[in-house]
């Protein structure tokens, strides 16, 4: 059988025969249905010239090459022909017998499927990085071959099997790939350890949070959340990403976390968080912008303050079902340095949840980003649930599975509306503080009814009505009108809280024993659980302290 249609393509052929000035023929090892070598008679005293590439015995050929080969033919794939190669890797076979039993290493690496479609289709087919039993690892090619000149019917096909060993590149490959793994394995542990092991549960509040890091294929973003407590019933949330990938982008993450925290315990509004971040952020590294949005829920205003540096907008769902979407963002991403951010505000009265998210959730390679916004807004629509359900099924109707090309981070949070007994334990009560000195005397009155009525425990009643009056008494000495005293119960805490039109907010001093006066915020800090002051949006202060109610069984 000759050979010499394909022999030339084998690799490396042409650059042996170039090389090669004399070739010493082997031994003829051929058997039944073997194929038989290709040879040239010459006198013995005639000069031996390197021969042409069509003049190159085949069988030759194919027995010094390092490659495997195996010659296969008919329908059964019956052995014709295998190098010395081939026997060395996997030992010597019978020629003529079927590969299904006499190719057992083919059969196991499921190739003997790719034979018949390489036999039926007349078309080359190759599998890449294939490995044996012997830990050896091949990419195999499958070749038609014509070699019905030499079959005993006189018709038939065969396959070409070359097999060549890419054992270094697959094991070079797959240390990188378990560097790869390692390296996000880290990611996402420093990921998961920055965000919030148990995410705060305000009173008036139920949260939820999802994180779902990319896929396998994937680079570990940046994507975070939080919740915190601002005292006096207030809740910052935070949702933000770091455009970056890997370890770099989570520890940037974790340092605007960080720095987010101290910021809210300064009870500032939003768009002044923003503004300390984004100098932040230049500081953390110039390279790297991230975007956020802070949000601030007060119950006493029934609304969701916010300030976002070119983040997402927020989706609102009200009572009735309407969802909403916030405005463009107030802001630049953090970052970019030199810009002014503004806060801006949406409704969220009780049966309202609002969503936070990352771009993951709605950001497609094959659609428009306004397209996924829409397709979640319509699945709010009809989320009903819990926060965590609510989460679920955001992610599940946004297609974010595990192999998803992008971090996702979601966050739901619902102001429930209380109706029967629970709605006994949250109350209001404010008082117009009107009037000069005499204002002090009907505070103390109101605040005493307002907590009879709310049949709290003689002691608590008591502490409640002396907090209630030394804030009123701070503020009517340092403050100037309007002057508001506000009582608030939740089933957890009493919080009392004093505003003025002056924008001084106090502070706990040491008074000496002749000062006749300084003494109030340190009874206030000494009796209550905690306490603090904030500038409100509009100009003035407010000051609040908390008592913690005590647990029923």
């Amino acid at each position: 059988m000759n050979f010499t249609r394909w022999s030339a393509r084998l690799p490396g052929t042409q650059r042996r025969a170039a090389a090669r000035t004399e070739l010493a023929v082997a031994p003829d090892r051929r058997g039944e249905g073997s194929v038989p070598a290709a040879r040239a008679e010459r006198p013995a005293d005639e000069v031996r010239c390197a021969p042409a590439v069509d003049e190159l015995p085949t069988r030759d050929v194919l027995d010094r090459i390092p490659a495997l080969v195996a010659l296969v033919q008919g329908p059964e794939h019956r052995i014709a022909y295998v190098n010395d190669a081939y026997v060395a890797a996997f030992g010597a076979r019978r020629i003529g017998e079927p590969a299904r039993e006499a190719l057992p290493e083919l059969e196991e690496l499921g190739l003997l499927p790719l034979l018949d479609q390489v036999l039926r289709s007349a078309k080359p087919r190759t599998v890449k990085s294939r490995r044996t039993a012997g830990g050896r690892s091949y990419t195999f090619t499958c070749t038609p071959v014509d070699i019905s000149a030499t079959t005993a019917e006189g018709a038939g096909g065969g396959v070409l099997v070359f097999a060549a060993d890419v054992t270094d590149h697959a094991e070079a490959a797959e240390r990188l790939r378990a560097s790869e793994r390692r390296q996000r394995e880290t990611a996402v542990t420093l990921q998961r350890s920055l965000l919030p092991q148990e995410l705060e549960q305000p009173d008036d509040l139920r949260i939820a949070a999802v994180y779902h890091p990319g896929g396998t294929e994937a680079a570990v973003g940046g994507d975070w959340y939080d919740v915190i407590t601002l005292g006096g019933g207030r809740t910052a949330l935070v949702i933000g990403d770091v455009m970056g990938r890997g370890v770099r982008a989570a520890a940037v993450m974790g340092q605007l976390r960080t720095a987010v925290r101290a910021y809210a315990r300064l009870d500032l509004p939003p768009h002044e968080v923003l503004q300390l971040l984004d100098g932040l952020a230049t500081e953390i590294d110039p390279n790297q912008i991230a975007t956020c949005v802070y949000a601030v829920h007060d119950p006493n205003e029934g609304r969701l303050m916010y300030a976002s540096a070119g983040h997402l907008p927020i989706l609102v769902r009200d009572e009735n079902g309407t969802v909403l979407r916030t405005d463009e963002p107030t802001g630049p991403p953090l970052g970019t340095g030199g810009w002014m951010h503004s806060s801006g505000s949406v409704p969220l009265g009780p049966g309202s949840t609002a969503v936070l998210y990352t771009d993951g959730l709605v950001e497609r390679r094959d659609a428009d980003l306004d397209e996924g916004i829409a397709s979640v807004q319509e699945a709010l629509a009809g989320a009903t649930g819990t926060p965590a359900v609510v989460c679920d099924r955001l992610v599940r109707s946004a297609g974010v599975t595990a192999d998803h090309d992008d971090d996702v981070a979601v966050l739901v949070l619902q102001h429930p509306a209380r109706t029967g007994s629970d709605s006994e334990l949250f109350r209001n009560a404010a008082l117009e503080l009107l009037g000069g000195v005499e204002a002090a005397p009907r505070a103390r009155a109101f605040a005493s009814g307002v907590l009879t009525s709310w049949r709290f425990p003689p002691d608590l009643h008591d502490l409640g009505v002396l907090a209630a009056s030394e804030l009123v008494a701070n503020s009517l000495q340092h403050g100037t009108p309007p002057m508001r005293l506000r009582l608030r119960r939740t089933d957890r805490r009493l919080i009392v809280e004093v505003t003025d039109g002056d924008d001084h907010l106090p502070r706990r001093r040491h008074a000496e024993p002749a000062d006749e006066s300084g003494r109030g915020i340190a009874i206030v800090a000494t009796i209550a659980s905690s306490w603090g002051s904030r500038r409100a949006p509009g100009g003035g202060k407010a000051v609040w302290c908390e008592f913690a109610l005590p647990r029923t069984t």
